[in-house]
């Protein structure tokens, strides 16, 4: 077995041995080191995320989740790699993470282990169990589960079985490479909440009032009307779809779950038969239309309203879901909708609280202040287009999100 060698899909050029098939006890010793003269306190709690790898617990998740004392914590040292006893989704028998960023400590339920270095590269070994599929198929094997879900796993035994690995050169050289490739992404990830909080601001400038535009002749526009909500739209709600009609393909069903804040979400869809197409013409949803939750329409004070993409389009529209319907600027009352002050009466016109219901009679008195249609236009026009600055941004994380995925699956052997 341990003679076992293999040579990736993909693979830099100088390389050409085949990759070694090695027990992780070669690469990783377990680190025994403990806080006993507490050098670290609880502002120094690492945490371990799937995402984020190890960061700071507190930066992350806002305060310390230590015990009373933390003498007994492990020490885990830049460069140390650990162990996440905890199941997630993605990975049910834990995570395999290297600390890149500042020394720390753990709670016993993690276990932590030094990079042998003249055998093993730290962040090649990142990079190999980043991917859920290496994680899950190297642990499956090892961890026995509790009843309550835990890990029964020594941290020795851990390093038990085996992965295949090249030589230190290459290690480093296919570590290299998906580091420049994450700080891309990272550029990307800072790209998009910067146009995300400039969108924030400038929405909250235009309908104050603080920044106005000029009409095409430069000239002021008139000053804005005080209207009622029902004046302005209104919400169509949609039919009362069965369950029983679902299918698993046929025409997107547009449900409660299906409306994010801003986006459609694209997980646990549900279909419906091509024929009710015909059937129920005015519940049909087109590209660019704007839909609204009416049970649960608020999440972290934010309005679940989304536009509805090329995915959804000629899509069907459910029950407790509203259609936003005006005679004028849909788009302008799409943005005018995520203002807080707006979301916040809304709040409080909202009937029931279990679950909480948002029904369009009643928030139709809620007065605002709203522009003429050649101003709507102008707004609408200006916030879409640092709309689609924002979906590029995405889209080209996305894509170097999936490329490095991909890359990853055909550069490792497994």
């Amino acid at each position: 077995m341990g003679n076992l060698n293999k040579v990736p899909t993909i693979r830099f050029p100088e390389f050409k041995d085949a990759w070694q098939h090695k027990k992780l006890s070669e690469f990783l010793k377990e680190a025994k080191k403990r806080n006993g003269d507490l050098k670290y306190g609880k502002e120094h709690v690492l945490s371990v995320s799937g995402e984020l790898g190890i960061v700071n617990q507190i930066e992350h998740l806002g305060r310390s989740y230590a015990g009373v004392s933390v003498h007994q914590y492990h020490v885990v040292e830049v460069g140390d790699i650990v162990y996440t006893k905890s199941p997630l989704k993605a990975n049910p028998f834990g995570i395999i993470k290297l600390n890149k960023d500042k020394a720390g400590i753990v709670s016993t339920l993690y276990a932590v282990y030094n990079v042998k270095e003249q055998n093993a590269y730290g962040p090649f070994l990142d990079y190999y169990f980043s991917l859920d599929a290496n994680t899950n198929r190297y642990l499956r094997p090892l961890v026995k589960k509790g009843a309550k879900n835990d890990m029964k796993i020594n941290n020795a035994y851990v390093l038990h079985d085996r992965i295949f690995a090249p030589s230190i050169p290459e290690q480093k050289r296919i570590a290299t490479f998906f580091t420049v490739l994450d700080k891309k992404i990272t550029q990307l990830k800072e790209k998009k909440a910067m146009l995300e909080q400039y969108k924030k601001g400038v929405m909250q400038k235009l309908f104050t009032q603080e920044l106005r535009f000029k009409d095409e002749n430069g000239k002021e526009f008139p000053e804005w009307d005080e209207k009622n909500i029902g004046e302005i739209f209104s919400i169509f709600n949609g039919y009362a779809f069965s369950s029983n009609d679902a299918k698993n393909e046929g025409v997107p069903w547009v449900k409660i779950a299906d409306v994010g804040i801003q986006e459609m979400k694209k997980e646990n869809l549900s279909f419906l038969p091509e024929d009710f197409l015909e059937k129920h013409k005015k519940f049909i949803l087109r590209k660019g239309d704007y839909v609204i939750a009416l049970t649960r329409p608020i999440l972290s004070g934010e309005l679940k309203i989304s536009v509805i993409d090329d995915f959804f389009d000629n899509s069907l529209l459910n029950q407790r879901v509203g259609k936003i319907v005006s005679e004028n600027n849909t788009t302008f009352i799409y943005y005018m909708l995520q203002q807080s002050w707006l979301i916040k009466a809304i709040e409080n016109n909202i009937a029931g609280t279990d679950p909480p219901n948002l029904s369009p009679s009643e928030i139709n008195y809620i007065k605002i202040e709203i522009p003429k249609v050649p101003e709507q236009r102008k707004i609408a026009q200006y916030l879409s287009s640092v709309d689609r600055k924002i979906q590029s941004s995405y889209a080209q994380l996305v894509f170097l999100k999936d490329f490095k995925k991909g890359l990853i699956q055909r550069m490792f052997c497994n």
